[in-house]
């Protein structure tokens, strides 16, 4: 159903103070991450285990989030999407992102860190989303609220599942979305980096986390 008015809260402003809200949470759990190490050292096995572990978060993510993208490119201020991965969660975009998150944390070879990273993120978006459900529901009225009734905020619902015999893709959205996601895997080489600062003696190390 698409908008026949002028919308009152400005989404854009919205995704603006979310980046900061994200760039502050990630310069904070940074320099966490700097001043402390994994269990077992930073060669140890469960090091490795947890930072590959990591790796595949984030490629799940990344694949996740552009498959969001191919339902929801341009459409959400236009209409309620409930199809595909919206159909089992309002927000698949977000979920996918929280497994980046600890994909991201995950690779300084801490679970402890990779969940902080969730933690923050969720906190981050839970706000994002408030907010956008206030637009949604100014903008679609009852179409918004029986969809919001029907469908988990976060949590997917497998059995809710439907889907489009067809969709309308952007590409350029497509893209711009798999260009984001891969900016997670900027994680690898700065994590490196802090491992390498610990080996140095360059970045002293207060605690040990599992």
């Amino acid at each position: 159903m698409t908008a026949t008015h002028r919308p009152t809260l400005d989404l854009s402003t919205v995704q603006r103070i979310r980046k900061l809200a994200v760039l502050l949470a990630l310069v904070g759990l940074m320099g966490l991450a700097s001043v402390t190490q994994s269990i077992g050292g930073i060669d140890g096995e469960w090091h490795e285990h947890v930072a590959s572990a990591g790796l595949v978060a984030m490629v799940l993510s990344i694949v996740g989030r552009a498959w969001c993208s191919l339902y929801i490119g341009g459409r959400k201020k236009a209409e309620i999407v409930d199809r595909g991965p919206y159909s089992i969660t309002r927000n698949p975009l977000y979920v996918f992102s929280y497994i980046g998150a600890f994909g991201i944390g995950a690779q300084s070879g801490s679970v402890t860190i990779g969940l902080g990273f969730v933690l923050a993120a969720m906190a981050v978006f839970y706000m994002t989303v408030r907010r956008e459900e206030a637009f949604l529901e100014q903008e679609f009225g009852a179409v918004y609220a029986a969809y919001k009734a029907r469908t988990p905020r976060f949590w997917p619902r497998p059995s809710l599942w439907r889907d489009e015999e067809l969709l309308t893709i952007r590409p350029d959205l497509f893209l711009t979305t798999i260009r984001d996601g891969l900016m997670f895997l900027v994680a690898i080489p700065v994590f490196e980096l802090v491992d390498f600062g610990q080996m140095s003696g360059w970045l002293h190390v207060a605690a040990n986390l599992p």
